[in-house]
């Protein structure tokens, strides 16, 4: 008598015959899928990989716009930890990520919870505080210059106002840095209110209600029910933050342009300047790749500390 030995596949689970019968259209859609991403694939590797990997090979180079190049290993990244002015522009930066990432945080935060849904025009707040986001930048920077420097409006107010003249912001060497910051938030401290703006719609009034009810101040209620709920839109703001910070560029080049001295210059400003004023692409290129490390391991570090604070599944 002949055993039938078909398997059976568990309830629930698909058979061996279906399995095998879904392959061809996996395969299929996996053709779709590859026909699709391609010019995005492309565009990635032409525009990003391969700049990213030609910037790590001329960075082993004496690499002059115009002459012979040389193979010089690590000795780029060598001259960099050497000379004191990159060692006191990677301490400028760090003063503005310091200064401008927990401001502009706290600011846009602040704005998001007193733009609540209890507040009459919230919609044109929202469009109100996002303006700056929007204006291009180098406008911005024009419009605060003229604000900043000595006979502008601030210097004017406080002189007719208080009798006291403002300290000259973009030619000292204590307020510059704070100048730049003070600039850079009104600019861009927009986009993240609305992440906060829209992270606190998402949280029941229901909770809240019930936490007044039981006796929790304002302040208890955000602390224990608004933040965990929004701490996923608060650890992406800060990440997003952080990444663009150290990037900063436009905002001490064109009111300072990096001085008095070097007292705002930046990472960005001398890679700008080693390759564009002085032709040095290999030192511009091992920079910009100092860079790149000091925001990986920033973001990474980030990325390993947010286990502890932030809250998926509340």
């Amino acid at each position: 008598m002949a055993t039938d030995t078909t398997t059976v596949a568990p309830p629930g689970l698909p058979s061996k015959a279906d399995r095998v019968g879904r392959r061809p259209a996996l395969r299929r859609d996996g053709r779709f899928a590859g026909i699709f991403l391609a010019p995005s694939l492309g565009g990635l590797a032409l525009f990003t990989l391969f700049p990213t990997a030609m910037a790590l090979a001329i960075s082993l180079f004496d690499w002059p716009v115009f002459g012979e190049r040389k193979f010089l290993g690590i000795d780029n990244y060598t001259q960099l930890l050497n000379d004191p002015v990159f060692r006191r522009v990677v301490l400028n930066t760090a003063l503005f990520v310091v200064l401008y990432v927990p401001l502009n945080l706290v600011v846009s935060l602040g704005l998001a919870v007193w733009v609540g849904p209890k507040i009459k025009g919230r919609q044109a707040f929202r469009v109100l505080f996002f303006i700056p986001v929007m204006t291009p930048m180098v406008a911005n920077v024009m419009v605060w210059r003229l604000l900043f420097q000595p006979g502008g409006l601030l210097d004017s107010g406080l002189e007719s106002w208080f009798g006291i003249n403002a300290p000259n912001f973009l030619g000292s060497s204590a307020w510059a840095m704070p100048a730049v910051v003070a600039m850079s938030i009104w600019q861009g401290f927009g986009y993240n209110f609305l992440v906060f703006s829209a992270a606190l719609d998402q949280v029941p009034q229901s909770q809240l209600e019930s936490a007044q009810i039981d006796g929790a101040g304002p302040l208890q209620r955000f602390r224990y029910v608004t933040w965990p709920m929004i701490t996923p839109s608060i650890f992406f703001a800060t990440t997003m933050t952080l990444i663009t910070s150290f990037q900063v560029f436009v905002q001490p080049f064109i009111l300072t342009q990096g001085g008095p001295g070097v007292a705002t210059q930046t990472i960005v400003m001398y890679v700008y300047n080693q390759g564009w004023q002085f032709l040095t692409m290999g030192l511009a290129s091992a920079a910009g790749w100092v860079l790149f490390v000091i925001i990986m391991a920033v973001t990474a570090i980030q990325f390993v500390g947010q286990r502890k604070w932030v809250q998926y599944d509340v």
